[in-house]
C-alpha cells in the first residue's frame, strides 16, 4: 500500500520532496582556510614594510608585486566564500511518486535556442528537441518549442522530420527505459545488432529509421534549400520567400505538432507532446538582443499556446540524458515546506567528448561539485542558461510571495478552443520585434537583455526579488553538451563570459549594490568570484611579465630562502596547491587533468580575461557596443582527431595566441638567461639565494607552457603555431628583455 501524509495534531504532515545536506570537514577547512588567510597578511606586511626606498634599483616593481598580490589575496578570499557553507540538495522522487493522488504534476514547457544552420547543424538540433520530447513526464503535459534565430527553413525542415521520427522513438524510449534520450548519442553505444531478441530487432530497426531521416536530412542541407516536393507537404515552408534573411523576417510561428489534438499520437497510439517552431521577428534597424530576445519571445509565445507552470530551457547542443530530470526537478518545486520559495534549478554543463584528461579544462569537476553548489549555503545558485527549470511566474518578474504556496493543486495550460492557425497568428503578434518597445519585457519581465551573459544577470534579478534557486548534480547527469574541441573556440567562449560578467559588476546589478539586503553576504561573494574574472586577469598577467623581467636582470622580488619571510610566501603557494589538487582528485580529475586545468587558467588569465577586461572598459567608455559569438559546434575531422589525442590545437594567427606565445618565450629566456649567468660565473651563490622563488615561479611557467613550445619548434602539423605568430612572440620577447630599466 502506498503511504500517504499522516494528519498530526489534527494538521497533514507537509510531504518533504527533497533534503539539504551539509558538507563534512567544515571545520577542518576553515580552520586551514583561516590558517591561509594569516599568510596572506603577512606577505602583504612583507612588501610594505620592505618597500625599497625612492630611487632604488626595482622600487616600481617591487610596488606592482605588492598591488599583485593584493590583488591575489582579496581574489582568494573572495572563494572562500563558495567553501564555507557547502550545501547539497537531493530531491526524493519516491515521495513524489507517492503524492500523485493529492497532487497534479505541473505542465513543463522546453525552450530550446538555435542560432545558426552553419555552426550549429540542424541534425545536433533536432538530436536535443527529440530527446527533450521523450523525458518521462505526461506527454499532455509536455511542451517543446525551438527558437531558431536563423531563420532557416532548413531547420525547419529538419524538425519536421524529427516530428515524425517522434511518433517511434518516444515510445521506443519509454518501452526500453532508453538513456541517454538523444537518438545519435544512444546508437553511438556498442550493440549487438546482429542478436535475433525481439528487442534486438526494434533496436536495429528504429536505428535504420533514425539513419534514413539523418540522410533526408543532410541531402537537403546539401542542397541550400528544400525542394518543392518537400515544401507542398507543410503549409509552413509557405512562410519562406525570397525576401527573408537570417536579419530580415517576419515573425513565424509554426505548431508542428498540436498536443490537443486526440488523433496526434505515436505509433503505440499515446498523445505526442506539442512541438512548436518559432522565428522571431527580425529587422536590420530593430534590436534583437541575441539570446535574451529569443527567450523573451518563447516565454510570450507559449505564456498563448501552452501557459506551463515550469519552463526548461536547453541549448541546441545539449540533450537530455537522465530520462527521470524533470521528476527531480520538480520535486524541488513542489516541496510542501520549501518549494514555493524556489525560482528555478540549475544543472550542470557537462560534455559528452571530454578526453581522458580534459585537455582545456571544460569538465573541471570541482567547479560542479564546490564551487557553483557552494552558493547554495545561501540560498542562491547561478542560472547558467541551459540546462535550468525556471518557475514561469519568477521570469516573468513576479516578486517572491508567500501566497505561492500551493498554487500546483491549480491548472496552468490553457482550456483554449481555438485552431492552430488562430494560436499561430496570435503568437506571431507575440514575437515581433515591436512588441516590447515601451513594455518592462528585457527590464524587469523575463531575461534581462543588454548583457552578453543574460542569464547570470537574470538569475542575479529574481533572487534580488526574494526567491531562492538550487544547484543539483545528480549522480545520472541530466543534461550533456559539446565542450570546444580547440584552445581558439575555448578562449572566445571565456572572454565573452567574463566580459559579460564584469559588465554585471560594473552596472547596478552589482551584487553589493542590487543585492544588498536582499541577498544573503556569501551570495554576493559568491557571485563575485566570477563577475571579477576579467580583473583577476591584471594580478597573473603582471606575475607573468615583471618575474621573468626582474629575473632576467637578477633584481630579487622575493625574500631570501634562509630569511623567516619566506616562509609565509612558501606556505600560501604550497598548501594552496596541495590542496587544489587534492580537491580535484577527490572529485574525480587526474593528476595530468589537474595540471591541464593550470595550464588553462594562465591562458585564460592572460589572454580572455584580459581581453574582456580591456573590452569592458571600453564598452564603458561608450566607444563600442555589446556583440555575440556563436561558438561552432562541429569541427573537421583532422581537429577532433587531435584533440582526441589530446594535442593542443595552435593553428590560427589569433592575438591570443601571440601573447601566450609571447609571455612563454620570454619566461624561456629569462630562465636560460640566469642558467647562462650562473655557469658563466655572473652570478654569485648570495645573490643565486634571493632569486631562488624567482626562478622557481618561471620555471613552472616554463614547464605548464610546454605545449606550446612544443607547438612553435617541433611540431609541423596544422595544429602548429603559424609562422607570423612565432616570429612576432621571438621578436616581442626579445624587445622585453632589452628594455633599460632606470
Amino acid at each position: 500500500m502506498r503511504r500517504t501524509p499522516q494528519a498530526v495534531g489534527g494538521e497533514k504532515r507537509k510531504l518533504r520532496l527533497f533534503k539539504t545536506e551539509e558538507a563534512k570537514g567544515k571545520v577542518v577547512f576553515r580552520m586551514f582556510s583561516s590558517s591561509i588567510l594569516v599568510g596572506i597578511c603577512l606577505i602583504w606586511a612583507y612588501r610594505l614594510s620592505n618597500l625599497p626606498t625612492a630611487g632604488d634599483k626595482g622600487r616600481w616593481l617591487w610596488i606592482g608585486m605588492f598591488f599583485a598580490e593584493l590583488g591575489f589575496g582579496f581574489y582568494w578570499i573572495l572563494t572562500q566564500a563558495l567553501r564555507w557553507n557547502l550545501v547539497r540538495y537531493y530531491p526524493l522522487k519516491f515521495n513524489l511518486s507517492q503524492s500523485n493522488s493529492s497532487y497534479k504534476l505541473p505542465g513543463v514547457d522546453i525552450f530550446v535556442c538555435t542560432a545558426d544552420p552553419t555552426v550549429e547543424p540542424p541534425t545536433l538540433v533536432i538530436n536535443t528537441v527529440l530527446s527533450a520530447m521523450s523525458l518521462n513526464h505526461p506527454t499532455e503535459k509536455l511542451s517543446v518549442y525551438l527558437s531558431d534565430d536563423g531563420g532557416s527553413q532548413l531547420t525547419f525542415y529538419a524538425l519536421l522530420e524529427a516530428s515524425r521520427f517522434a511518433k517511434l522513438w518516444i515510445p521506443f524510449c519509454k518501452k526500453f527505459n532508453v538513456e541517454p534520450r538523444s537518438p545519435d548519442a544512444y546508437f553511438t553505444h556498442k550493440f549487438d545488432l546482429h542478436e535475433h531478441t525481439a528487442d534486438a530487432q526494434q533496436r536495429l530497426f528504429i536505428k535504420e529509421q533514425y539513419e534514413d531521416m539523418i540522410k533526408r536530412i543532410e541531402a537537403v542541407i546539401n542542397k541550400g534549400s528544400v525542394p518543392e516536393e518537400l515544401k507542398n507537404q507543410h503549409k509552413g515552408f509557405s512562410e519562406w520567400d525570397s525576401n527573408v534573411t537570417k536579419q530580415n523576417h517576419q515573425p513565424i510561428v509554426q505548431i508542428i505538432t498540436d498536443g490537443r489534438d486526440t488523433n496526434a499520437v505515436d505509433s503505440d497510439g499515446c498523445r505526442l507532446p506539442t512541438l512548436v517552431y518559432m522565428a522571431r521577428e527580425k529587422r536590420p534597424d530593430c534590436l534583437h538582443h541575441f539570446k535574451a530576445g529569443a527567450m523573451n519571445a518563447l516565454i510570450r509565445v507559449s505564456s498563448e499556446i501552452s501557459n506551463s507552470a515550469i519552463i526548461l530551457n536547453l541549448d541546441c547542443d545539449m540533450y537530455a540524458n537522465n530520462a527521470d530530470s524533470i521528476k527531480e526537478a520538480l520535486c524541488f518545486f513542489m516541496d510542501e515546506e520549501r518549494g514555493h520559495q524556489i525560482a528555478f534549478v540549475q544543472h550542470p554543463q557537462k560534455y559528452n567528448n571530454i578526453t581522458k584528461n580534459d585537455l582545456y579544462g571544460n569538465s573541471c569537476p570541482v567547479l560542479h561539485k564546490v564551487e557553483l553548489p557552494g552558493i547554495g549555503g545561501y540560498g542562491s545558485a547561478l542560472y547558467c542558461g541551459t540546462g535550468c527549470f525556471h518557475r514561469r511566474t519568477s521570469l516573468c518578474g513576479t516578486k517572491y510571495s508567500e501566497e505561492h504556496k500551493g498554487l500546483w493543486n491549480s491548472e496552468t495550460r490553457k482550456d483554449d478552443n481555438r485552431t492552430v492557425h488562430e494560436l499561430e497568428e496570435a503568437s506571431k503578434v507575440l514575437a515581433s520585434c515591436g512588441f516590447e518597445k515601451g513594455t518592462q519585457w528585457g527590464k524587469e519581465m523575463g531575461l534581462i537583455c543588454g548583457c552578453p551573459v543574460e542569464d547570470v544577470v537574470t538569475g542575479l534579478a529574481i533572487q534580488c526579488r526574494g526567491w531562492k534557486s538550487v544547484y543539483y548534480n545528480p549522480d545520472n547527469t541530466a543534461f550533456i553538451g559539446v565542450a570546444p574541441p580547440t584552445l581558439d573556440i575555448a578562449l572566445v567562449q571565456f572572454t565573452r563570459w567574463s566580459d559579460g560578467m564584469f559588465q554585471i559588476f560594473l552596472s547596478k546589478y552589482c551584487p553589493f549594490i542590487y543585492g544588498y539586503n536582499t541577498i544573503k553576504l556569501g551570495a554576493q561573494l559568491g557571485y563575485c568570484v566570477y563577475l571579477l574574472w576579467a580583473p583577476s586577469s591584471l594580478p597573473l598577467l603582471y606575475y607573468a611579465i615583471a618575474l621573468p623581467f626582474s629575473l632576467f636582470r637578477g633584481i630579487p622580488l622575493f625574500p631570501d630562502i634562509r630569511s623567516r619571510w619566506f616562509i609565509p610566501f612558501a606556505y600560501v603557494f604550497v598548501s594552496k596547491n596541495i590542496y587544489s589538487l587534492a580537491e580535484a582528485l577527490i572529485f574525480g580529475s587526474t593528476f595530468k587533468g589537474w595540471w591541464n586545468l593550470q595550464r588553462m587558467w594562465v591562458h585564460r588569465r592572460t589572454t580572455s580575461f584580459f581581453f574582456a577586461f580591456i573590452d569592458c572598459i571600453v564598452r564603458q567608455l561608450g566607444l563600442s557596443q555589446t556583440t555575440f559569438t556563436v561558438t561552432a559546434k562541429v569541427v573537421t575531422d583532422d581537429v577532433s582527431k587531435m584533440y582526441q589525442q589530446e594535442i593542443m590545437n595552435f593553428g590560427s594567427t589569433s592575438i591570443m595566441f601571440t601573447v601566450i606565445s609571447t609571455l612563454a618565450m620570454l619566461n624561456l629566456f629569462s630562465l636560460i638567461g640566469v642558467v647562462v649567468k650562473v655557469f658563466m660565473g655572473g652570478l654569485e651563490c648570495k645573490d643565486m639565494e634571493k632569486l631562488v622563488s624567482q626562478v622557481v615561479l618561471c620555471g613552472l611557467m616554463v614547464t605548464v607552457n610546454g605545449p606550446v613550445y612544443e607547438a612553435l619548434f617541433v611540431r609541423n602539423d596544422k595544429g602548429s603555431m603559424p609562422g607570423s605568430v612565432m616570429f612576432k612572440s621571438i621578436v616581442l620577447a626579445s624587445l622585453a628583455c632589452l628594455i633599460p630599466l632606470n
